[in-house]
């Protein structure tokens, strides 16, 4: 029986970035195209089949323990940056000052999309959500090289509106212009999930 439930909400591929080395800067690259293997992006910082654990998994491993990487990838949508944008006070949010993989049109509160859902291009390359990704003081320094002052204020403006981490499920090309197909698990919500919480 099937888990995924494929669904009529559908996405546009706007930008596509790299970061090649995040000691030397944060800003991403923008490219045109990106073959997906099962690591991520090839020259990506943030690829690989494992990495050290960071601040995300604090609770559940000691810092830089070597873990899997689910976190190949930061996917952003143009909406949200949209709003991130207003309440900084710049025109337009650039997402190579947050290092973003890729840039989605097209489906509502992206950021709050369940973990496990599937975003699926037409190679079939498929990206799995794991999770929120939550904003930080990182972006700070990139975003006031161009827009002096406004870097501050992003952690906070960013709130619920920083996309999230996705990992590879089939290898495959993403190009500009794609649309992406959003499957979700077809399971109710957990109804112990505010308790869990607390």
């Amino acid at each position: 029986m099937p888990a995924l439930k494929p669904t009529d909400f559908a996405a546009t591929i706007t930008w596509l970035g790299c970061v090649a080395d995040r000691e030397a800067s944060l800003r991403a690259e923008p490219l045109s195209e990106v073959m997906l293997s099962y690591a991520g992006v090839e020259g990506e910082a943030h690829g690989g089949l494992v990495r050290p654990s960071c601040s995300r998994v604090i609770r559940q491993h000691p810092r830089g323990t070597e873990i899997r990487n689910v976190r190949q990838l930061s996917v952003l949508s143009a909406e949200e940056l949209a709003e991130v944008a207003a309440k900084i006070g710049v025109g337009q949010f650039h997402p190579a000052w947050v290092g973003a993989s890729m840039v989605i049109e097209g489906i509502p509160d992206f950021t709050h999309v369940p973990p496990s859902s599937r975003l699926q291009a037409p190679s079939g390359a498929t990206l799995v959500v794991d999770m929120e990704n939550r904003p930080c003081h990182l972006p700070v320094k990139v975003i006031d090289e161009d827009a002096p002052g406004a870097g501050r204020k992003f952690k906070a403006a960013a709130a619920g509106k920083r996309g999230v981490t996705v990992w590879v499920e089939r290898e495959g090309v993403l190009r500009l212009g794609d649309v992406l197909r959003l499957h979700v698990p077809d399971q109710p919500v957990w109804a112990h999930l505010d308790a869990a919480r607390r």
